[in-house]
């Protein structure tokens, strides 16, 4: 399973696969970059307009169909769901190539800081936008959507408050279609905020706001619009709205179904999919470079592969001691090796929890808890995990926890028995248990764990986008923090990069936050993502989006 917010801000959501836009080249045939290499670059056949043929569809598969698709609630913080709603939503900001945030015309005139002291923020939004209900898009939905997320009110189930929470009004500007806001606080990443944006019959109701969403889509605002939800056959189509106010988009309609890992080779080559994400698997990548008429494209990623570890109080890694002495026992390099070295040359494992690896502010923090063996069993010693037998005990009590992957999924099960068997060589028992998508996720959201893989999608804005991961828990509102493990430390260094405007020391401040999340062992990335996917070449417009949001309007097939 993989956790992510749409390429744009936000805390943290169940990573979909792709976004998309701009434009690049491709690697040659068969052969990957290396990781970074083409950081800030869209790999998607761009052409222009005139180039597309008008009319077709696109057969898009998922992981999963999405239950919640709210994505700002807490349920519905999920990637997945992000794809399948990128095409219907008001996506008032996007996401260029380069990872910059910028104004969507078709929503905003323009958004800017027209004071900084007090921070205040005026946008103006475009006329002719408005909601398939038919009320026009105005001041009063960005209203509607900051009472909702500023977590002044509980009953709001709330994925995330960064930003919102430092909101001191949103009013009326010149007329309904222009908004201001103005802070509390100084927030420094505040051209992530409010997109997508939701209607205010969705915000200004807890109950619609936490349910109104459950296996439905009650409205939308983008160049698509809702068709069909089709539980039983696992698809979800769209199509092209005549009421769409803005450049009409080539296709007539978009197919989202569900496909098995394991079958989307073989839907691939049978013309049932338009694509598919390579991601780690070699049997996706050797089997795209046989199928005719399929390109294989690649671009650098926000998401990666991590573990997550459950320091919840009474966990038995509630000791951040036995935390750092078991992530001592992982060989990352190992894992990363051995999942995608044989896609991408001289792969190495992520360093940082904050930064994409390929950007300028990465950096490798990660030497606190780098493979130790040696280190690993001279700590679980210290600590009274005595060795007997193969499991060490302490108390009586055997040191074996609960590591938890994905059914169905080769790589999670290959990663799954690389760790078992690592950590079985410093004396600790691991258990595999393996969930189905919507299993996968209460266990995360509740804490049913000892140890999960799942991925994370680092946003465009670094610390407003992760700080919900490391959020201080309060009873069953944890935002992202799904392992419970809390430092007033690391929180104190994302408040501060949220208000530094300078690039230079908000990197740094970024940075610094990392080292100490290592040292917590929050969770452990292992490696990122390949970025690679299978698209059939006649695809234009799409393909290996890198850090950019899909362009589904000029998205088609090559005429």
């Amino acid at each position: 399973m993989i956790n992510r917010r749409r390429a744009l801000q936000g805390g943290g959501l169940f990573a979909g696969s792709l976004f998309l836009a701009a434009c690049g080249v491709s690697a040659p045939p068969g052969q990957l970059r290396n990781q970074g290499e083409n950081s800030g670059r869209s790999d998607i056949n761009a052409k222009p307009r005139e180039q597309v043929r008008d009319g077709g569809e696109l057969r898009h598969p998922l992981e999963y169909l999405v239950t919640n698709l709210n994505q700002n609630q807490f349920d519905g913080a999920d990637a997945t769901g992000g794809l399948a709603l990128g095409p219907l939503v008001a996506g008032v900001i996007t996401t260029g190539s380069d990872g910059e945030l910028r104004p969507n015309p078709d929503y905003l005139v323009a958004a800017e800081l027209i004071s900084p002291s007090p921070q205040t923020l005026r946008y103006t939004i475009n006329p002719k936008a408005t909601w398939s209900d038919g009320n026009p898009i105005t001041w009063r939905d960005f209203e509607a959507q900051w009472k909702a997320l500023n977590g002044t009110n509980p009953a709001f189930q709330v994925a995330s408050t960064i930003g919102y929470s430092d909101m001191a009004s949103v009013v009326r500007g010149v007329d309904d279609k222009q908004t201001v806001v103005t802070f509390a606080r100084p927030f420094a990443e505040w051209k992530g905020l409010f997109s997508p944006l939701y209607p205010a019959s969705t915000n200004s109701d807890p109950t619609a706001f936490n349910t109104g969403w459950i296996n439905k889509i009650p409205v939308t605002a983008g160049p698509f619009k809702f068709d069909a939800l089709d539980l039983t056959a696992k698809t979800l189509t769209v199509s092209r709205d005549s009421r769409w106010w803005g450049e009409p988009p080539k296709l007539d309609r978009i197919i989202f179904k569900v496909y098995e890992t394991t079958a989307l080779a073989d839907a691939l080559a049978n013309n049932e999919i338009d694509f598919y994400p390579i991601s780690s698997s070699i049997d996706l990548f050797r089997r795209a470079q046989a199928i005719p008429g399929v390109a294989i494209r690649q671009s650098t990623e926000r998401l990666y592969s991590h573990i997550t570890f459950n320091g919840a109080p009474g966990a038995i890694l509630s000791d951040v001691k036995l935390r750092q002495a078991i992530a001592k026992g992982i060989d990352r390099g190992a894992i990363t090796t051995r999942i995608i070295g044989q896609i991408v040359p001289n792969a190495a494992p992520l360093g940082s929890h904050v930064f994409p690896i390929g950007t300028k502010e990465y950096r490798d923090n990660s030497a606190v808890v780098a493979f130790d063996r040696a280190a690993s069993n001279r700590e679980l010693d210290a600590l009274g995990w005595v060795r007997q037998g193969p499991v060490r005990a302490k108390g009586g009590k055997p040191l074996r926890m609960r590591l938890v992957g994905d059914t169905g999924n080769p790589t999670s099960d290959l990663i799954l028995r690389t760790v078992q068997d690592q950590l079985g060589q410093v004396g600790v028992a691991l258990d595999l248990v393996t969930l189905d998508s919507n299993q996968k996720g209460d266990a995360i959201h509740f804490g049913d764990f000892d140890l999960i893989g799942f991925q994370w999608q680092l946003g465009t804005a670094p610390f407003s986008g992760s700080r919900g991961l490391y959020a201080e828990p309060k009873g069953k509102d944890v935002q992202q923090n799904y392992g419970r493990i809390y430092s007033p430390a690391i929180i104190d260094l994302f408040n501060w990069g949220t208000v530094e405007l300078d690039d230079a020391k908000r990197a740094e401040i970024g940075n610094q936050a990392d080292q100490l999340i290592w040292q917590e062992v929050h969770h452990l990335p292992t490696y990122p993502s390949t970025g690679a996917y299978a698209v059939r070449s006649t695809l234009t417009n799409f393909g290996a989006p890198g850090f950019a949001d899909i362009d589904y309007i000029n998205a088609g097939f090559a005429k």
